[in-house]
């Protein structure tokens, strides 16, 4: 990306689940969520929005190759996206142990997400 043009941060998490998707597909809709930006057209080449980019790093905790990046990619409207992956984020205890799911435990994951566009 030559230019950063917006940043913005969000914070997602599975309660129960295990699933680095959902944590990250609601880290990913936190950052983006409450945003606009009516006049990015006007600083893009071209003044053409197809000529956007769209750079989204996630900290997650545990289970990185889970992650389908492709569903991560569909949550980012316009752009060309690319989806960048570290450790981070956390994983903690949720409090609660569901006997009836043996093959879950009792953590809760914490993804973060930053969301970087230009061009």
């Amino acid at each position: 990306m030559k230019e950063i043009i917006f940043i913005e941060t969000g914070t997602g998490v599975d309660l129960h689940g295990q699933d680095v998707n959902e944590a990250a597909k609601r880290a990913v809709m936190d950052a983006i969520h409450y945003n606009s930006m009516p006049g990015i057209r006007k600083v893009l080449p071209d003044q053409d929005i197809n000529n956007m980019k769209v750079n989204v790093k996630l900290g997650i905790p545990k289970d990185l190759e889970n992650l389908d990046e492709d569903k991560i990619k569909k949550l980012l409207p316009y752009g060309t996206v690319t989806v960048e992956t570290m450790t981070g984020g956390m994983a903690t205890t949720s409090g609660i142990f569901l006997e009836d799911q043996k093959d879950k435990n009792d953590l809760m994951y914490i993804v973060n997400a930053v969301v970087e566009v230009g061009y």
